[in-house]
């Protein structure tokens, strides 16, 4: 039988185990709920982008090997192919809303999953169509970006 000063330092030991489990559960948590916000933020500015044909904010935000599926069901290789699609108008919207739905953290890639509404511009071939579709990205970090 343990004698009552061991027992004593034997459940503080467990409750400082159990503090620090519950604080660094807080902290990870608050850490997930900052970066979703932040990976949200970069979700909406990236369609925001796209939207008003800013290339800076492109360059900001994707990679040379940015990858994504146009609306003409055609996939994408490449930041500078999107761009040469958005500059000769195939890909123009007039409007462009994305809600992302769920975002997924895990260690360096985080993956956002939910849908768009676009309304296709004026230089689009598809003028005025409305295309309702779900969308997938994936954001990763790579040397610090």
């Amino acid at each position: 039988m343990m004698k009552p000063e061991k027992l004593t330092i034997f459940y503080l030991a467990v409750f400082l185990t159990l503090c620090s489990s519950a604080i660094f559960a807080q902290n990870s948590k608050k850490q997930n709920d900052s970066l979703e916000q932040e990976i949200r933020r970069f979700d909406l500015a990236e369609a925001e982008a796209i939207l008003k044909k800013d290339f800076q904010a492109l360059d900001k935000l994707a990679s040379a090997d940015f990858t994504t599926n146009s609306p003409r069901n055609v996939i994408v290789k490449g930041k500078e192919e999107l761009k040469q699609l958005i500059r000769k108008g195939v890909v123009d919207y007039a409007s462009f809303v994305r809600e992302a739905e769920t975002v997924l953290i895990y260690e360096k890639t985080i993956v956002t999953v939910g849908r768009e509404t676009i309304v296709m511009g004026e230089k689009s071939p598809q003028k005025g169509l409305t295309i309702k579709r779900r969308y997938t990205n994936t954001w990763m970090n790579r040397n610090g970006k």
